[in-house]
């Protein structure tokens, strides 16, 4: 087990949504959040108090969580310093990078010397099965999204922590670095060997009661030609019965791909379905999340209200307005 508190290492994100692993740990488990640490130049700010390692430290710190997921996924050097620090001073590290902490051989020196435990999340832990594609009991909703990092956690996050308010079965399926660091457990998706991926995902959603709900956590995008194949995987694997459409409105191209525009929500309508029904010939799509952080209150409702006209099914941001629209769309499934 991770201990926690946690002292969040934005390091040189940057910006706002590169350090989106550390976001999701404040969000969603805020008590865990002791503080943050940045680096010159770091363009994220959690609105998490600033702490050096030893003011974290002396706050009752036991774990050192890179909060950042920047492209590849690597450890910088400029982190090096800060890291190795930190387990000299006692604590733990944790990360979800594909540069695992465990293949440093300063940062294995560091723990082995100071007792410190290094914690890689993105790492698979069990001998997954390749897919059969067999019908499961119970349900399943999975979020796909336009784009990478649209809010297709905080969307699955969202309607389950409402299913678990009006007391249903409802389970959030951590597939990804982020959601296994905020609920413990999960399937580190793009780590897993290509042909297990749809495997994992089948092995994560078992067989359960007809009336439990698991809400899957979306990663990449089937229109985002470096990360499309994962969310093949969670699509065909996870068998939905419910698809939600996710959207950031204010993208003027596709994270990391300036060439690439994002494809409509009816293009994602129109691709995703399909492709789900090979799977689960009974998938519906259900609702619309948007991601409206950087609208303004009018503006977002404006743009939601467009949307639903459009698409003719609920829009709504589940995190700023509350995910109770989407979970009365599932109850129908």
């Amino acid at each position: 087990m991770i201990e926690t508190p946690y002292l969040l290492f934005l390091g040189d994100a940057p910006d706002q949504l590169a350090a989106k692993v550390a976001i999701g740990i404040k969000d969603w488990r805020p008590d865990n959040a002791l503080g943050q640490i940045r680096l010159e130049g770091c363009g994220a700010d959690l609105g998490l108090t600033d702490m050096t390692l030893a003011e974290a430290k002396e706050a009752g710190a036991k774990t050192l969580v890179i909060g950042v997921a920047n492209r590849g996924g690597v450890i910088s050097d400029a982190w090096k310093a800060v890291l190795i620090e930190a387990l000299e001073m006692g604590y733990d590290l944790a990360s979800g990078l594909h540069n695992l902490l465990r293949d440093e051989g300063d940062l294995i020196a560091a723990a082995q010397t100071h007792g410190g435990t290094l914690h890689d999340v993105r790492v698979p832990t069990v001998g997954y099965p390749i897919a059969n594609g067999k019908k499961r009991s119970g349900k399943r909703c999975l979020a796909v999204g336009t784009d990478c990092s649209v809010g297709k956690m905080y969307t699955a996050l969202s309607v389950d922590a409402e299913m678990q308010k009006r007391g249903q079965k409802s389970t959030f399926r951590a597939t990804g670095q982020t959601g296994i660091l905020i609920t413990g457990h999960g399937v580190p998706l793009d780590a897993v060997i290509a042909d297990f991926m749809a495997g994992s995902v089948e092995y994560l959603t078992p067989d359960n009661d007809d009336d439990h709900w698991d809400h899957i956590e979306g990663q990449g995008s089937l229109f985002h030609v470096s990360y499309s194949g994962v969310t093949m995987a969670l699509i065909h694997g996870g068998q939905p019965d419910a698809l939600i459409l996710c959207h950031e409105p204010t993208r003027s191209h596709m994270r990391g791909l300036p060439e690439y525009d994002l494809p409509t929500l009816q293009q994602l309508r129109d691709t995703a379905l399909p492709i789900a029904r090979v799977a689960n010939p009974a998938c519906q799509v259900v609702g619309i999340s948007v991601n409206t952080q950087h609208l303004s209150e009018d503006e977002a409702v404006a743009y939601l209200a467009k949307v639903e006209e459009e698409m003719g099914l609920p829009a709504v941001d589940p995190f700023r307005h509350g995910a109770g629209r989407l979970v009365d769309a599932l109850d129908a499934v």
